[in-house]
């Protein structure tokens, strides 16, 4: 009976978060989107001054695993139709190009990339072979740039 009603309070909060997104304004989902993306920046940074001088592994380990929970959290609620113009915390830097339906395997292609090689990343960190880590690290950062260089404005 207890499981049960963790399942209830479970799938109650998944559809309350669900429908929260579904009615979230433009400039709220830019907002909150540059916040993930800064986060998960901000880890990069992390492994990479730890790649860049003494390697720390438990650090590597909590930042890794933090871009994996934001990369595989369901992002493209965050992406509204309309949300290439308007401000979160700044301007927007999404190009109109991400929407176009044309594009729409290509978006869900690296959404699937960034999930897949920051899950690489985590598992990759928990072995502490800074080598490989470095190897990892540049992979993921590559997935990053093929977004950026499609769907980022060169401007920013």
């Amino acid at each position: 009976m207890k499981l049960k009603n963790v399942v209830i309070a479970g799938l109650t909060f998944a559809v309350a978060v669900s429908s929260a997104f579904a009615q979230m304004k433009a400039d709220d989902a830019i907002k909150v989107r540059q916040a993930g993306y800064r986060f998960m920046g901000w880890n990069m940074s992390r492994i990479d001054a730890s790649l860049k001088g003494e390697f720390k592994k438990e650090d590597v380990v909590k930042a890794a695993a933090a871009i994996q929970a934001i990369a595989n959290a369901g992002l493209s609620p965050l992406f509204p139709a309309g949300s290439d113009k308007g401000t979160g915390f700044h301007e927007t830097h999404l190009k109109s190009e991400f929407f176009d339906p044309a594009n729409s395997k290509k978006v869900a292609e690296l959404f699937g990339n960034l999930a897949k090689e920051s899950g690489e990343l985590a598992k990759v960190a928990a072995t502490g072979d800074k080598e490989a880590v470095k190897v990892q690290y540049g992979k993921l950062g590559q997935t990053c740039k093929a977004c950026h260089d499609d769907f980022r404005k060169s401007d920013h």
